[in-house]
């Protein structure tokens, strides 16, 4: 499957059109994480622990939006964004989506 975060594929012609496809997950913090970027805030430095937490759920989002652009038959998904939401307290939604094509 190819992601492009533009209006086409380079070298590529958009043959079919499928329309809007998307895949979310929603992750809470974790306590252990919580009190480790509490110190890290005394301190200062990258808060490893989330920044692991928001890799994963991005990758997780990412696959399925994939799913579903495969589901549809495409082979590329463009104009891919990816948007973030609270939720709850301490959870946040990852959302990843684009349109769905079949590029040859």
């Amino acid at each position: 499957m190819i992601l492009t975060n533009v209006e086409t594929v380079p070298g590529k012609t958009i043959v079919e059109h499928y329309g809007l496809v998307q895949g979310s997950t929603i992750r809470a913090k974790h306590i252990g994480r919580d009190i480790l970027a509490g110190l890290k805030n005394i301190v200062g430095g990258e808060l490893k622990g989330y920044t692991e937490l928001l890799v994963e759920a991005r990758k997780q989002a990412t696959e399925r939006m994939v799913a579903q652009a495969h589901e549809l038959g495409a082979n590329a998904v463009i104009n891919v964004r990816y948007s973030t939401a609270s939720v709850a307290q301490g959870a946040a939604e990852i959302l990843a989506y684009g349109t769905a094509v079949k590029v040859v």
